[in-house]
């Protein structure tokens, strides 16, 4: 199709046709950025943690005033628990993946590095930690027996830094420390204190909103009590998760029926909390998405609506010369193509100072230039669908009607 008509029309209906040029462009800038903070967002949510989320729950106890034999109770209750039908493995432990608060660490590989070589998130927990977390162990061996200590004993220890203890890491940390090597047998430090690697486990999500690192993690064989750390318990099937917890909570008010329990959770439903405010991010960047594009939209139908009828006797002149149809319904797709395509263009542009600016001043990663051609199609496709209506009754106005009109 010749579009020097088209060109022709749009110059004596400038600011019109700037109007939705500018639309298009705002719009496509802001839907381009939405769409990668909106991907960001999914990702995040969905970021694997390492462990067996499905099988898991968690029971937080409290008491009135100073607990005391607390670790003689937590073995009680550890007892307590490993009884309970339908319950595979306990252990106690101090956080776990993408809780809010988070116990770190710097490693280095050598003491009293100027500049850490990383950070990574302590988990402490006691005997049959891999199995109970459901952790996949690709080198080395699990903690041995002799190699746990209390954690009391540990915070009242002096020299407990000079001493050193044994500690398993992450794929993704063992890799950050010694990139390209084996870190299996060799001795880190968290500030002064030795570290020597026992094993690597695949991955294990780290606590908290944490960027880049995420499965940059630890596991020291430390003993927590109950007053300092929670029980994490596995079950044989996650379909009697509800029923296990309750018998649980039962078997361990048996035990001290003094003590409150602070919470009592599933860890789907520890995750499903954590990442709320991203679903209701997510939630809200699609409506805004929804909304501009609607507003598009019925920008571009009012003003080809505008348009076909100020038009009317053109129309008429060219059907009665023998334009079909099916060219009037191209020539109005086709002049909201090139209008489409130059707001597109400056809407590219925009989409790019926008990331740039979030990256400045929110820490926010380099949109990926894939973005940019998807909010192209989307645009251009709203726009062949909104003026396909008002194009569609211009080219039914039959040449006699359309001339009696003018």
């Amino acid at each position: 199709m010749d579009i020097r008509p088209i060109l022709s029309t749009l110059r004596r209906h400038k600011t019109a046709a700037a109007l939705i040029v500018l639309e298009i462009a705002l719009t496509c800038a802001i839907v381009c950025n939405a769409l990668f903070l909106i991907g960001q967002r999914i990702e995040k949510i969905n970021q694997p943690s390492g462990i067996a989320e499905t099988e898991l729950m968690e029971i937080r106890l409290g008491g009135v005033g100073k607990q005391v034999n607390v670790e003689a109770r937590t073995r009680e209750d550890l007892a307590a628990l490993r009884s309970v039908p339908g319950v595979k493995s306990v252990v106690t432990i101090n956080q776990l993946p993408f809780r809010r608060n988070s116990w770190n660490s710097t490693l280095s590989r050598v003491p009293d590095q100027e500049r850490p070589t990383l950070s990574a998130s302590q988990y402490f927990a006691r005997e049959g930690v891999l199995e109970t977390l459901g952790l996949k162990l690709v080198a080395g061996s699990d903690f041995q027996p002799g190699e746990y200590r209390e954690y009391s004993e540990v915070v009242a220890d002096e020299t407990a830094d000079s001493k050193g203890s044994s500690v398993i890491l992450t794929r993704s940390a063992a890799e950050k420390l010694y990139p390209g090597g084996d870190a299996l047998g060799k001795t880190i430090y968290s500030g002064r204190m030795p570290l020597r690697v026992t094993g690597v486990v695949e991955a294990l999500a780290r606590p908290g909103s944490v960027e880049g690192d995420t499965h940059h993690s630890m596991l020291l064989p430390i003993r927590m009590s109950y007053d300092m750390g929670f029980y994490l318990i596995r079950v044989t099937d996650p379909a009697r998760r509800d029923e296990v917890l309750k018998a649980a909570v039962a078997a361990l008010e048996r035990v001290d029926p003094s003590r409150m329990v602070r919470a009592k959770l599933t860890y789907e439903q520890v995750r499903h909390k954590t990442f709320a405010n991203d679903r209701a991010m997510v939630g809200l960047l699609i409506t805004v998405c929804v909304a501009l594009l609607v507003v598009t939209a019925l920008g571009i139908v009012g003003l080809a609506s505008f348009w076909v009828q100020q038009r009317t006797k053109q129309i008429g002149i060219r059907r009665a010369l023998g334009a079909t149809r099916s060219q009037i319904l191209r020539y109005f797709q086709t002049e909201n193509f090139l209008l489409a395509t130059v707001g597109i263009v400056l809407g590219m542009l925009m989409a790019y100072t926008i990331n740039l600016w979030l990256m400045n001043n929110y820490e926010l990663p380099r949109m990926p230039i894939s973005y940019l051609p998807i909010g192209a199609v989307l645009l251009w496709l709203l726009g062949q669908i909104a003026v396909f209506g008002p194009a569609r009754r211009a080219a039914a106005v039959p040449p006699a009607v359309a001339t009696r009109s003018a």
